[in-house]
């Protein structure tokens, strides 16, 4: 397949998330959010949704990611039931912050090598003084794709959704371990 634009890799990554997991799961992913948020179904609306930033392939990317790793248990609470401490973190909120971000943040990397996208690191604290992720999340996070480049060791819809990302990209070497070299990652915010 041709590099498609962003706008367009968008729009397939949501219609292939809906085929892989709307008839099994009940949910959709949803783009033009001001913030990310999962609301499971409730009296309001029949199904799950999984809601983007805006128009962010990226957000898209990292959120299918926190869907992928929460357990069933998860899927019934509003933001899988997670914490969330807004900008501004201390160095300490801002190390739990990483601990809790690793396994997402190795899935997104490896859903944006699957589509081809470019994938930039986040510590998502902008005003909290730690703009740069620290050596040590880089390394786990570095170190968790590489785990998972296996395809045993992913998680179930994690595995289905990158093999789609992969046959739909025409990216059939995603799980090289050679791409999730801590000298990949690129330091960001997030968006």
């Amino acid at each position: 397949m041709p590099k498609a634009s962003t706008s367009a890799s968008l729009q397939l990554i949501v219609e292939l998330f809906e085929q892989q997991f709307f008839a099994q799961y009940n949910t959709q992913l949803i783009g033009g959010a001001n913030e990310p948020i999962y609301l499971p179904a409730d009296g309001d609306c029949p199904r799950h949704r999984l809601f983007f930033r805006e128009d962010f392939l990226s957000s898209a990317l990292h959120e299918t990611a926190h869907w992928c790793i929460a357990g069933s248990d998860r899927l019934v609470l509003e933001d899988f039931g997670y914490w969330y401490n807004p900008d501004g973190r201390t160095a300490e909120q801002q190390h739990i912050f990483e601990s809790a971000e690793v396994k997402p943040q190795a899935l997104e990397w490896m859903f944006s090598v699957a589509c081809g996208q470019g994938f930039a690191l986040s510590v998502d604290n902008l005003s909290g003084g730690n703009t740069k992720a620290s050596e040590s999340f880089a390394l786990a996070v570095s170190q968790q794709a590489i785990a998972w480049c296996q395809l045993s060791q992913l998680p179930d819809r994690a595995a289905l959704f990158i093999n789609a990302l992969s046959e739909l990209f025409d990216r059939p070497d995603t799980l090289n371990p050679e791409y999730y070299q801590i000298g990949h990652l690129t330091y960001a915010l997030l968006n």
